[in-house]
């Protein structure tokens, strides 16, 4: 619909989902609180020079103490959904199941049932970002063995929260996981790997959400009747001469490297683009990399799972 200054709430449809999204480091605080596990944002932020001032999420909105004050503005915005996410470490401090967090699971168990008790429906974020600092010790998001350890957690979640959260997204914006965190290291982790590690870590991004899509889709959609995606983030592209092959081109390609990356594995042909294989095939032969060595391939090697 075509929006304006008069446009008023009446004129949205009735099933209009009214929202707002947090993410748990970004408001939670209650870093060491209450047998929670560090992240690598924790681990980045504690890091000298690593942020504007030195801040850190330690304390944050400190929402993980003040969820009623939350709970209050989410009223009075008169919204009828909202979007978290978990801390993952806050739930499994480790990262693996083989310790859970009685007091996280307490404590998200009471925000999704205040939630649904107020008429507000929980969309869940399994990752924002904060993985768990001892996956990161492992290897983070360029080890292989990061799919299997997050589709763990993500079954964990939806035996427990499942039955209550019926929208799930597996991971935010892994574009800027994969470049901010593992190209500029301007994100957490904070290496700076350009060219080698990211395709690496978009990789291991896309196969840890289809891990836990498949997972939902063959244990729990029959029995709980929920929705599982993933929150894609993009620059969008257009040609500055939208008559100039070369610029349409250029624009298509800028698309590819942002938003196919991700969705053309998913979406479309179940690989990565051709234009950003071929050129990150090319940039190969002239540094003596084997094929594949940078961008691996779905197609030639496994299923994405």
């Amino acid at each position: 619909m075509a929006l304006s200054k008069n446009t008023s709430v009446e004129d949205f449809p009735r099933d209009f989902a009214w929202g707002a999204a947090t993410a748990a480091y970004q408001i939670e605080g209650g870093w060491d609180m209450d047998g929670r596990g560090p992240s690598i944002w924790d681990a980045f932020c504690h890091s000298k020079g690593r942020v504007f001032e030195d801040h850190t999420g330690d304390v944050a909105c400190n929402s993980y103490q003040l969820w009623d004050e939350d709970l209050k503005c989410i009223q009075q915005l008169g919204l009828t959904h909202y979007r978290l996410s978990f801390s993952w470490s806050r739930l499994l401090p480790d990262g693996t199941t083989r310790f859970i967090n009685p007091q996280g699971v307490a404590y998200y168990n009471k925000v999704i049932d205040d939630l649904i008790a107020n008429a507000v429906v929980p969309m869940v974020t399994l990752n924002h970002f904060d993985l768990p600092q001892a996956l990161q010790d492992r290897g983070g998001w360029k080890s292989p063995e990061i799919a299997d350890a997050f589709d763990s957690y993500a079954q964990f979640c939806f035996r427990t929260f499942g039955d209550r959260v019926k929208l799930w997204i597996t991971l935010n914006e892994p574009y800027v996981c994969a470049k901010l965190g593992y190209e500029s290291g301007l994100f957490a982790p904070g290496l700076k790997e350009p060219g080698t590690s990211v395709y690496l870590v978009g990789h291991n991004l896309l196969r840890a959400h289809a891990r836990a899509w498949h997972s939902y889709n063959t244990h729990f959609r029959h029995l709980q009747g929920g929705k599982v995606s993933i929150a894609l983030n993009s620059d969008w592209a257009e040609p500055l001469d939208p008559c100039c092959p070369e610029d349409v081109a250029a624009a298509q390609r800028c698309m590819d490297f942002n938003l196919g990356w991700f969705a053309c594995p998913m979406f479309g042909t179940g690989d990565y683009p051709e234009s950003m294989r071929s050129r990150i095939e090319a940039q190969n032969l002239k540094l003596g990399l084997t094929e594949g060595q940078r961008l691996p391939s779905f197609l030639r090697t496994s299923p994405i799972p």
